[in-house]
């Protein structure tokens, strides 16, 4: 029998193809993508079928793509392979959902903002959602447009480049009203990063083995909750922003920072949970040590309720960072609790310090006396740490002693006139939560929480 051309099958497909009550078309990997993408109506259903569809694609309707393909772990994936050029798929009409799809092998020309997926500004309400997607630049770029929803994609770069050459996860420049929910994200440069975007939702999001888990820039009133950060240089790095709300998330071994606050105003962090920021990459060097939290000429914020242990300095407030509420936060087993540079006394009230040996003699929670977790003594060893051999000597005994009968002497710190005697709640729900969500390879990480709480 005689066969008719591909072309002309493709262009036919949108006539002949119809099912049953809806505009839904089966469309395989031996018909041309572009020319049944171009001859779609809006509110179509595009289903790919099981293989191997090469090319760059550009939708210009709002429609639905999706993979047609069976779930389980032997079931044939629908692969779109862009050969290492551009644009895997470029989405320019509003109201576009993309399903069910491994994309992998798009351009890595950073400069011309290469990605799997990316979404134009005109294509307001997209859909992405759980897509599998592997390359050596962004996963989704999405350039200014709004009302966007990306669900449980998993997004993976290529290891093997270093992190500078990499693209980002999830990229947003200059977007409203998104949703990046449920998304798993490793080894691109950074897992979400956004920029210039504003009223945006990021919840629920495993991130890890990255350069940065979230990367925020001059973005205002969006809120980040929910999320996993694991093996990263920092969690959470947000900068120059306004208005975020930053709770209920985890960050557990992070090299540099587990949260970063640089230039954040009026912003509330809450409930989050952060452990194991140790410095491996330059271990040694006095100033690189792991900071729970680092906290940079950020002011008028509410930090509430966090977790802190396990990191080399606890929490590190400079640059003018003041006018902070900081209460109900848990300082645990980090060597250095605080550190503060500044020449203005700060006045905390009611944090837990796992060091404090003070009395609560009326068994109200709180101690009988101020903590003051970084006296001259630890500002002494913050400059000269081969000092810490003499930390129970007499001579720096007296010097405390000296320092708490004539405080004139005393520098400038931080003094938490009413510490909890009893952490403020203890996470073992939040450690639960992550163990189960991520898998057992994860455990350890609940394991070495029973043992200290």
């Amino acid at each position: 029998m005689k066969k008719f051309p591909i072309l002309l099958i493709a262009v036919l497909i949108i006539a002949l193809a119809p099912m049953a009550n809806a505009a839904k078309y089966r469309v395989t990997s031996d018909m041309s993508l572009q020319t049944v993408l171009d001859n779609a109506n809006d509110g179509d259903i595009l289903l790919l079928q099981p293989g191997i569809y090469i090319g760059n694609f550009i939708i210009n309707h709002a429609i639905t793509l999706r993979g047609d393909s069976p779930q389980g772990i032997h079931a044939k994936p629908v692969i779109i392979d862009a050969q290492g050029k551009d644009d895997a798929l470029r989405i320019k009409a509003a109201h576009v959902t993309v399903e069910n799809l491994h994309i992998r092998n798009w351009g890595d020309n950073l400069t011309n903002q290469n990605a799997a997926i990316y979404i134009e500004k005109q294509a307001t309400h997209p859909i992405i959602r759980l897509n599998s997607l592997k390359g050596r630049s962004t996963g989704i770029y999405v350039d200014k447009s709004h009302y966007g929803q990306f669900l449980n994609n998993k997004v993976e770069g290529d290891n093997s480049m270093r992190p500078p050459d990499r693209g980002n996860g999830i990229h947003l420049v200059m977007v409203k009203h998104a949703v990046v929910k449920g998304n798993e994200i490793w080894h691109t440069r950074d897992g979400l990063y956004i920029i210039s975007s504003n009223e945006n939702q990021l919840v629920d999001n495993f991130l890890h083995d990255l350069r940065y888990g979230v990367h925020y820039m001059y973005s205002y009133t969006n809120v980040v909750s929910d999320n996993f950060t694991l093996n990263t240089r920092v969690g959470y790095a947000l900068m120059q922003s306004k208005f975020l709300t930053v709770t209920n998330n985890l960050a557990i071994n992070s090299n540099d920072h587990g949260l970063l606050l640089n230039f954040i105003t009026q912003s509330t962090i809450s409930n989050n949970y952060i452990s194991g920021v140790q410095q491996r990459r330059t271990p040694g060097i006095m100033g690189s040590e792991g900071k729970g939290m680092f906290v940079y000429n950020s002011l008028f914020n509410k930090i509430t309720d966090n977790w802190l242990s396990d990191a080399q300095i606890g929490i590190h407030l400079t640059a003018g960072s003041e006018d902070n509420k900081i209460t109900n936060n848990n300082f645990i087993h980090n060597p250095i609790q605080i550190k503060y540079v500044s020449n203005r006394e700060q006045q905390w009230n009611g944090n837990h310090w796992s060091n404090y040996l003070g009395w609560d003699s009326d068994n109200n929670g709180h101690g009988d006396q101020p903590f003051e977790p970084n006296d001259g003594i630890d500002k002494l060893l913050w400059q000269y740490p081969e000092a810490k051999l003499l930390m129970n000597s007499p001579a720096i005994l007296t010097l405390r002693w000296v320092q708490r009968e004539f405080p004139i002497l005393k520098p400038a710190g931080v003094k938490d006139a009413a510490p909890l005697m009893a952490p403020s709640f203890i996470p073992t729900d939040i450690q639960a939560a992550a163990i189960i969500k991520y898998n057992s390879q994860y455990a350890k990480f609940g394991e070495r929480l029973k043992e200290k709480t």
